[in-house]
């Protein structure tokens, strides 16, 4: 089936067609007639299978044959969990609607808002915007919804994850009902379908491939290895495959910094981007990264989401993941439209339930690969058999009172996260805040003196 056959006009086939593209994908196929159609939309679809067009064609179709926004309104509203999606989303929207009479525009936090009030005065047919940005601005009277005929919300599980669900409620609460709306996510997890029963009417339910599984065209491998060995062995992979562009993801804010700033000192240009980043930083480095300037783009999840490539090649875990199922958005950044990538992680001993919780979420043992002058000394036990791990249910971590008092006012962390032993329960309370403890002496620099860097 191509593009055509699918009842696009012929503007958007020929930016479809600017941008490379021939046969459309699965969730593009079954979702474009139906959001043509006028329908609500219910999609699941993994990260990297052409979602964000899936919506964004056929929403722009429909929009160009209406009356153009008046000052202050907005015409169709996408609502995503983070900036970074925010701003890929858009420049989707710009893209695919350059021959279009159609405008848009796109809102989050950390920048100024003052520009974003001045951009909404001449209204938007297409606002692409956070949750919590729209509602400032909305506050200001920056924004009104009398002509809103279409709410999209891009990555509805993640939005729900980050604590936004109150947000969401304050924003439907004044949206006009005589409207169509498209949901996206991952799955169609409990939590999703309850948010969907009270927005949406009869949707066409789309579920285009299996909840939590990863792509055939991502090869994936493990490396065990010692904790303090990690940002050498990152290093000498880099090196040794002469890695020209490599996406690292780490637990903690602070883990970011301190292994791009450890990169850098190692002659390899790397740069860091997590929710403490200005949004001035994040674009740079990201558009650096895009660019070829920068070799290695070390991110925690939240700034990641979202982020679309074109053809990266590699995805490292350098910390596991305390959830399972962001290891399936992680190695989502590569692998995508058709191409082949590779993701690879860094595992030491410490982190052998989540990898246990991983191999069952995706129900396979990842190979592994042992690297010479990195065995670890503390070596990664064998993961249990998948059918030991099938149908037991996670046991939750035993907390003291303290812990409980502590993490009582924490509202916008609703994950479950994986079993943990009592020594990772104490390390996960510091990463769940974006930093990890520090101590007297740096494990790193210990290691790094009595070490000799490979040659490059």
């Amino acid at each position: 089936m191509s593009f055509a056959e699918l009842g696009l006009e012929p503007r958007l086939l020929t930016a479809i067609e600017t941008k490379g593209y021939t046969i459309p994908s699965p969730i593009q196929e079954k979702a474009i007639p139906a959001i043509l159609a006028g329908d609500d939309v219910m999609a699941a679809a993994q990260t990297g299978t052409g979602k964000t067009a899936a919506f964004t064609l056929p929403l722009l179709q429909r929009l160009a044959k209406g009356h153009r926004a008046q000052a202050n309104q907005v015409r169709a509203l996408v609502l995503t969990p983070t900036r970074e999606l925010a701003a890929q989303v858009a420049e989707s929207v710009a893209t695919y609607g350059v021959d279009l009479p159609l405008t848009s525009a796109v809102v989050f936090g950390g920048v100024k808002i003052n520009p974003q009030m001045m951009r909404l005065r001449r209204g938007a047919d297409v606002l692409v915007a956070t949750p919590g940005r729209l509602l400032d601005l909305y506050q200001q009277k920056a924004v009104k919804f009398n002509q809103l005929e279409v709410l999209i919300l891009d990555e509805a599980d993640r939005m729900l994850d980050m604590g936004f669900i109150n947000d969401l409620k304050r924003i439907l609460s004044v949206l006009p009902k005589d409207r169509q709306n498209l949901m996206f996510s991952a799955t169609f997890a409990e939590q999703i379908r309850d948010l969907a029963k009270g927005l949406m009417n009869q949707p066409v339910e789309i579920n285009v491939s299996p909840a939590n599984t990863t792509a055939p065209t991502v090869k994936q491998w493990l490396c065990p290895v010692d904790k303090k060995q990690k940002p050498a062995l990152l290093q000498e992979l880099i090196v040794s495959n002469k890695w020209t562009q490599v996406l690292v993801f780490c637990r903690t804010k602070h883990g970011c910094n301190k292994l791009a700033k450890w990169l850098v000192g190692g002659g390899i240009s790397a740069d860091a981007i997590h929710g403490n980043k200005s949004q001035g930083a994040r674009t740079r480095a990201l558009a650096q990264f895009k660019a070829g300037e920068v070799k290695v783009l070390v991110a925690t999840d939240i700034a990641a989401r979202g982020l679309d490539i074109d053809q990266l090649p590699q995805v490292v875990n350098y910390d596991l993941p305390n959830i399972a199922e962001d290891y399936v958005h992680r190695i989502g950044r590569t692998g995508r439209a058709n191409q082949t990538g590779a993701a690879i992680s860094l595992v030491c001993a410490d982190e052998i339930e989540f990898l246990e919780s991983i191999e069952h979420l995706i129900q396979k043992h990842i190979e592994r690969d042992y690297i010479e002058g990195f065995i670890p000394v503390h070596a990664l036990p064998p993961s249990r058999d998948l059918r030991s791990l099938k149908n037991k249910k996670p046991k939750k971590p035993k907390l003291k009172s303290e812990q409980l008092s502590l993490q009582a006012p924490n509202k916008r962390k609703p994950q479950v996260q994986s079993p943990l032993s009592k020594s990772n329960q104490r390390r996960s309370s510091t990463a769940g805040a974006g930093d990890t403890k520090v101590t007297k002496q740096n494990p790193w620099e210990t290691s790094n003196r009595s070490r000799k860097r490979p040659a490059r």
